[in-house]
């Protein structure tokens, strides 16, 4: 059964009015209108000789907050990408490391589940030895708009199994956060970069203020094929595809623990409010859920044609009347219980069988 609450549209691109670095037009052949053949480069050419689908599924998932939600991030991506019928996958790793970046070892297990770009955030600078892994692996991203003597790239560009190119560009905001580059201005030079060898780029938007999510996504619709939010760990309801084609979803949500505030224990968060004084920050177990959103995108213009959010599972809206708060019953348990597991997957793999 598909997901009630997915947007579908058909989209031109506009392909004459994709600025350079230097604010030039480019030409219209850039990024082609959907009557008009895709221009190829030399690069995607010869990259394969398999024919191109009509279009394309892109999975990404939000925020991975801890190692509880990495290992079910792991374990239940495969089964997600079957459902969605995913061609490529993309993994915002940020928090992994108890909310504070991520290791080699738990990039490469993301990696191993499917994922072939791991974007990041200004978190990603908490562990040193992040800047080595950056440096060492190109498919782990930074924001592109940091200062460029720092390690990692903040573009790349993946490859479908059937030989689709899929540019991935990691910018951050700069509202409450660090003043680092203006990230409009970047994103020129990312697009640049990027549409030599591709013509499908997804963006995640690593930022706190969801007007500058939306600035970010109005001044590159029709430019790029997504602009996905992350950062603030809640998912939004605004997922749409805007008119020049480009999709939107202000935050994609957190892939963590929902027993707690935006990842963190609820005690914690509550005597950081309350008594105004730091505490330490320390990453809640309970309630793991995937966030994520699946994206269908036109091969040829790199339009997007549908998106399609998703929470993993799905929060309960309901409870008894008769039930009492002084229950035991009531008490907190984890909403993913071990002996849920099976259950949950083998629903997901149902529901995937009927679509």
């Amino acid at each position: 059964m598909r997901h009630r609450n997915y947007v579908r549209l058909g989209r031109r691109f506009r392909g004459n009015d994709k600025p350079t670095v230097q604010g030039e037009p480019r030409p219209a052949a850039a990024l082609p209108v959907r009557d008009e053949p895709p221009v190829r480069s030399v690069y995607l050419a010869t990259m394969s000789e398999t024919p191109q689908p009509a279009s394309i599924r892109i999975l990404f998932i939000g925020d991975v907050v801890g190692t509880g939600a990495l290992a079910m991030v792991v374990k239940m991506l495969p089964t997600l990408a079957q459902k969605y019928a995913s061609d490529f996958i993309i993994v915002n790793g940020e928090n992994v490391a108890e909310g504070k970046s991520l290791t080699k070892k738990q990039a490469a297990e993301i990696f191993n589940a499917g994922a072939k770009i791991i974007t990041t955030g200004n978190h990603v600078w908490d562990r040193w030895d992040a800047r080595g892994l950056m440096a060492e692996d190109r498919r782990i991203l930074r924001p592109a708009n940091y200062p460029r003597e720092n390690a990692g790239a903040g573009y790349a560009v993946g490859e479908t199994k059937s030989g689709v190119a899929i540019g991935v560009i990691n910018l951050q905001g700069r509202t409450y956060m660090q003043t680092i580059d203006c990230p409009f201005h970047v994103s020129h030079w990312a697009i640049d970069k990027v549409s030599e060898r591709s013509q499908i780029i997804i963006v995640d938007m690593h930022a706190e203020a969801t007007a500058e999510k939306q600035t970010m996504a109005r001044y590159l619709d029709g430019k790029v094929s997504a602009v996905f939010g992350t950062h603030t760990h809640v998912q939004t309801a605004d997922a749409q595809i805007l008119p020049g084609g480009t999709a939107y979803i202000s935050d994609v949500g957190m892939s963590g623990p929902y027993e707690s505030v935006i990842g963190m224990k609820i005690d914690v968060a509550v005597k950081r409010f309350v008594n105004q004084t730091p505490y330490k920050y320390e990453i809640a177990t309970e309630g793991i859920r995937i966030a994520g959103v699946s994206l269908t995108v036109d091969v040829a213009t790199g339009a997007a044609l549908e998106i399609e959010p998703f929470l993993f599972p799905g929060f309960e809206r309901s409870r008894p009347a008769s039930t009492s708060t002084d229950s035991k019953d009531s008490e907190t348990k984890p909403l993913v219980a071990a002996s849920e597991e099976a259950e949950l997957v083998e629903n997901l793999a149902g529901d995937s069988a009927n679509a």
